[in-house]
């Protein structure tokens, strides 16, 4: 099992490409930035956390501009959004900037995707919160299509268009991993399955883990996907001891991405220091 971090990319803490050098340096696999495009001043919709939300909620920097950077300065180190919320792009636009960002990282990149949970930020992008599931399925297939086909065309209920030419294609054939990070309800699974490469659990709010995870493989052997192509990667809101990391090794996650402190570089090196012995421990 390979172990990554997640930062929350602020303009207060180490910077995406510093950050992506000091992780290929100490071996950690991966790299993985937030999305937030902003936070509506208003509060309506409860931080899914409970409580307060946090003050990084507020000060991400953009995801993809982070990890062109990090491409840049690194040779091994996977990039990864975690996640991108595909409700808030135009699926033309977002479908050049993927290709785009996965040569410039040699195929080194991994499209984690959501569809949100603040409603009144989404609606400030023009989608409606109770279709924002449609939506996202729309973009995905939508952007596979312009990833994947010379003349592209798609006609959904939100995206809507005919015969265009896309270039570049993605360097990484079809395209990069698409990752779906959402809860564990059946369908929440099962979109894993018909529309993704892969599962982001956050862990602490995944109830039943193996339990879902034997649900999803159920459900993807219903339809002839061998389960095994459907990896998973457990994100933790901290950095769990050993006996937890072992845990999602035996539950089959090719990767756990621990989150780093949103504090100044040293601080942040700090962690990657302390924390570094995992690595070597699931390799």
């Amino acid at each position: 099992m390979h172990i990554g971090v997640f930062s929350y990319n602020t303009e207060y803490t180490m910077a995406a490409d510093e950050l992506a050098v000091a992780c290929e340096e100490r071996g950690y696999e991966s790299l993985w930035l937030p999305e937030h495009t902003h936070i509506p001043a208003s509060r309506e919709s409860p931080f899914p956390g409970g409580g307060g939300l946090p003050k990084e909620y507020i000060h991400m920097s953009d995801p993809f501009i982070g990890l062109a950077a990090a491409a840049a300065v690194t040779q091994t180190l996977k990039l990864g959004t975690g996640i991108s919320l595909v409700t808030e792009h135009d699926p033309i636009v977002q479908a050049k900037q993927i290709a785009s960002l996965d040569r410039l990282s040699q195929g080194r990149f991994l499209f984690g995707i959501g569809a949100g949970w603040n409603k009144e930020e989404m609606r400030n992008h023009g989608t409606p919160p109770n279709r924002r599931w449609t939506v996202l399925t729309e973009r995905v297939e939508a952007m596979k299509a312009l990833w994947t086909q010379d003349e592209a065309s798609y006609h959904g209920e939100f995206v809507n268009f005919d015969r265009v030419w896309s270039y570049p294609k993605p360097l990484t054939r079809p395209h990069p991993p698409i990752l779906l990070g959402s809860l564990s309800s059946k369908i929440a699974l099962k979109r894993v399955v018909d529309l993704c490469d892969g599962w982001i659990p956050v862990a602490a709010a995944v109830e039943d883990l193996p339990g879902s995870i034997a649900k999803m493989h159920e459900y993807a052997e219903s339809i002839g996907r061998d389960p095994q192509s459907i990896p998973i990667t457990c994100f933790c809101t901290n950095a769990p001891k050993a006996h937890i990391l072992e845990r999602f090794q035996h539950y089959g996650a090719v990767r756990t991405v621990v989150r780093i402190p949103t504090e100044d570089r040293e601080q942040v090196r700090a962690f990657l220091d302390a924390y570094a012995p995992m690595l070597q421990k699931f390799a």
